[in-house]
């Protein structure tokens, strides 16, 4: 396919959307919103990680400390009363309805430099699609980076795997009955290994050719929850510290709009996780909610309330 970076377009809302949808990426320069909630963040982390630097605390301190750290910032951060604010800000500079814009709770991420820690809390993540994880196929993905990123610990698109089967095991993926067995204050506690479920390939993936799509300090990149991407292994000497939080416009959602559906195989749905950006609390309504669920709302718990900074 024709892979197209738009870079500080001025497309609406509703034409980025489509363009998003059919595998395209969007690049944004640093505005005041971005720059507002990424100084928000910078100040958690700061606090958490004080008097150290942040971004190279990690040869400073045990793996065991600097996990202990993440998990008690990472929730701090999501349960932050400005955090959703500065989301309803973002949204609004960028041209969203927040009226028709759903939203939900932002998470703070890490990457660590030189196999620091890459599990659990700061997770490495392996190839893949959100959609694996029961990301309904109109999410759009927000990322933004708190800190400069550099090519050697940025993000990762396989475009060659746009709208391409792929053999995975997300049919072992249950959205509810992750919520409730493997998310939690124990997910610290993975230093080493990672035995929780996560769906990944299950066939050699050819990481080239590959997109690294590098911004400064609040720049923002846009993609589609059915994109390919992974993390670099980071070697930049560096932790990588971003914020990301996933969008679904509930127009799109009703008429069951999105990017194709290919490979996925999981159960369940994030659909009641979507706050509305005009007051932060109304959620998807149920009969739109249907048209993404199954018979396994039993499984587990139905919504994601972040308690964690997974």
């Amino acid at each position: 396919m024709n892979n197209t970076v738009y870079y500080d377009s001025l497309l609406s809302d509703d034409r980025r959307r489509q363009e998003i949808f059919q595998g395209q990426l969007f690049v944004y320069s640093p505005r005041p919103s971005t720059l507002a909630f990424i100084d928000h963040a910078r100040k958690l982390i700061k606090e958490a990680f004080a008097p150290l630097d942040p971004e190279t605390a990690q040869y400073q301190m045990s793996v065991e400390q600097y996990a202990e750290i993440l998990g008690k910032l990472k929730p701090a951060f999501i349960h932050h009363p400005d955090s959703k604010r500065h989301i309803q800000a973002i949204l609004t500079e960028m041209g969203a309805d927040l009226s028709k814009t759903y939203f939900d709770v932002p998470k703070m991420r890490s990457s660590t430099s030189d196999n620091f820690l890459t599990t659990g809390i700061a997770y490495a993540w392996h190839p893949h699609r959100d959609t694996w994880y029961s990301a309904p196929p109109c999410q759009v993905n927000w990322w933004i980076p708190i800190y400069d990123i550099q090519s050697d610990n940025a993000m990762a698109f396989h475009p060659k795997y746009w709208n391409r089967y792929v053999k995975n095991d997300s049919s072992s993926h249950n959205y509810y009955e992750w919520n409730k067995q493997h998310r939690g204050g124990h997910v610290s506690q993975f230093l080493k290994s990672d035995p929780r479920p996560l769906s990944r390939p299950t066939e050699p993936i050819e990481m080239d050719p590959q997109i690294r799509l590098i911004v400064p300090a609040g720049g923002v990149l846009l993609f589609s929850a059915a994109q390919m991407h992974s993390s670099v292994p980071n070697t930049s000497g560096k932790t990588r510290f971003s914020i990301d939080f996933r969008v679904v416009n509930i127009e799109d959602a009703a008429a069951q709009r999105g990017a194709p559906r290919v490979d996925e195989a999981c159960t369940g749905t994030t659909m009641r996780d979507y706050l509305r950006g005009t007051d932060f609390v109304s959620r998807i309504p149920e009969e739109i909610v249907t048209l993404y669920d199954d018979n396994t709302t039993t499984k587990g718990d139905l919504i994601y309330r972040g308690d964690q900074g997974d």
